[in-house]
């Protein structure tokens, strides 16, 4: 029977029109729902984001930050699960992949904790590392609606050395928050002070008057794993004070 003469079919379950153009504003809120519910259900309120290439495994010259990122995650998650806050704190959530994102889930299933890996579709197939707890795992198509998602509930991000990604994604958090588009603040660790510095001249942003200088605030560089700790567990501290999620918001004309 030809396809005009069989009996129709319901929209939502039409594979066909749910893969075209018109059916693409249904996959983008499926995007955000579909993690929504998933997050909730398995009562998940906050993370602390870690970002770094996914080239950077345990070998090779930069093969400490992998050592020392999974160190920082084991830390910030054992710290967590000693806190009675009716779920589990502070979550360590990652880009889902190899390299800085692994080490990080790895570093809080050493600990015990669950752990978070929202996973981009890309053409050269980036795979879900194996230290994603189960049912917190989450496949995107759509780079912005991954990037809501590292946003939605962090209460502070790590940033290691990284390429084009990372640097997309700290600037992302960065702008965000000079621009007050946050319901609240989110904190910014920059985990190797000599990369970053040599990478990206924030002082010479200030001089040239396109960034103020208060906005330096807005992040901190760091070089040890214990260091990072005392630092971002002063910023998780004060966050508690303050359970919304750091959410985009309308800023109301003045």
């Amino acid at each position: 029977m030809s396809k005009t003469h069989r009996n129709p079919i319901l929209a939502y379950y039409d594979r066909e029109f749910l893969d075209s153009d018109d059916g693409r504003p249904l996959r983008i809120l499926a995007e955000y729902l579909q993690p929504m519910q998933a997050l909730r259900r398995e009562n998940v309120k906050e993370t602390v984001v870690f970002f770094g290439s996914a080239r950077l495994g345990p070998d090779g010259p930069l093969g400490r930050y992998y050592a020392e990122a999974r160190e920082l995650a084991r830390l910030v998650t054992e710290w967590a699960l000693t806190m009675n806050r009716g779920s589990e704190p502070f979550v360590i959530c990652t880009g889902g992949g190899g390299g800085i994102m692994e080490a990080a889930n790895r570093g809080a299933r050493d600990a015990g904790g669950r752990t978070i890996g929202l996973n981009i579709g890309l053409p050269h197939e980036q795979r879900p590392n194996p230290y994603i707890t189960p049912g917190l795992g989450f496949e995107f198509h759509y780079f912005f609606m991954r990037k809501l998602w590292f946003a939605h509930l962090a209460c502070a991000m790590v940033a290691f050395p990284g390429g084009f990604g990372t640097l997309d994604e700290v600037f992302e958090i960065l702008t965000l928050s000079q621009t007050r588009k946050l319901s609240r603040r989110i904190p910014v660790l920059l985990y190797g002070e000599s990369f970053w510095r040599e990478v990206v001249d924030f002082e010479a942003l200030v001089r040239y008057g396109t960034i103020a200088e208060k906005d330096l605030e807005l992040f901190k560089c760091v070089d040890t794993p214990a260091v990072a700790f005392d630092v971002l567990k002063t910023w998780l501290l004060e966050e508690m004070a303050r359970p919304q999620p750091a959410f985009a918001k309308t800023v109301k004309p003045e």
